[in-house]
């Protein structure tokens, strides 16, 4: 199976939404190596990149639900390589 590696960085406005994004998180957790959240209070939002080891339509659908989310923007780097597991 073919993989890439990306960061999917997540700005979180509405807090409303913090459920969701982390039941999306929770259903690829098969594929998640990695996760970091940072509560910026100052601005009343959370930024929270995940980075993720997955076949490249995985990394996409899990990024266009998290985009489809109320208050929610999501972008995702991916590495140049692919990877193949043997």
């Amino acid at each position: 199976m073919e993989t890439r590696v990306a960061v999917v960085s997540i700005i979180l406005e509405n807090s409303q939404s913090v459920n969701e994004v982390n039941k999306l998180i929770s259903d690829y957790s098969d594929y998640v190596v990695g996760r970091m959240g940072i509560p910026y209070k100052k601005r009343g939002i959370s930024i929270i990149s995940v980075v993720i080891d997955s076949p490249q339509d995985v990394i996409s659908t899990f990024s266009g639900k998290l985009g489809k989310l109320e208050g929610v923007s999501a972008k995702t780097a991916y590495s140049k390589y692919v990877f193949t597991d043997e």
